[in-house]
């Protein structure tokens, strides 16, 4: 067995992604965790990726659209977004979020993800 590790957020730096978009992230041998500070008027642009997504809205408010199907989350909403599923987000009211991907993010660990700092 291998010994727990222990993430203390507080000492993990904080990336700007854009001057709208902020995150932390865990990254383990399975999954990625990260939790997203975002400004009114970020956009993420339509992407899709093979990992499944789960979103948790801490504060303030999302939308994320699906083709022309709109989803708006709240503070203390999660959303399921099965892998390989297009999908585009616009911050309505600042908000935490703490998303959580499986597997891990290779595109975020590579740098590979420039679609989100558009």
């Amino acid at each position: 067995m291998t010994d727990p590790i222990v993430h203390t957020w507080k000492s993990i730096p904080l990336e700007e992604v854009t001057p709208l978009f902020y995150r932390k992230v865990v990254h383990t041998a399975q999954m990625t965790i990260a939790v997203l500070s975002l400004k009114a008027g970020a956009k993420v642009a339509l992407h899709r990726h093979a990992n499944e997504q789960v979103s948790m809205v801490e504060s303030g408010r999302i939308v994320f659209f699906f083709g022309e199907k709109r989803v708006e989350l709240g503070p203390g909403e999660t959303l399921e977004i099965p892998s390989n599923v297009p999908h585009s987000a616009e911050v309505v009211e600042d908000c935490e979020v703490t998303d959580l991907f499986t597997p891990r993010r290779e595109d975020w660990l590579s740098g590979d993800d420039a679609y989100l700092r558009k």
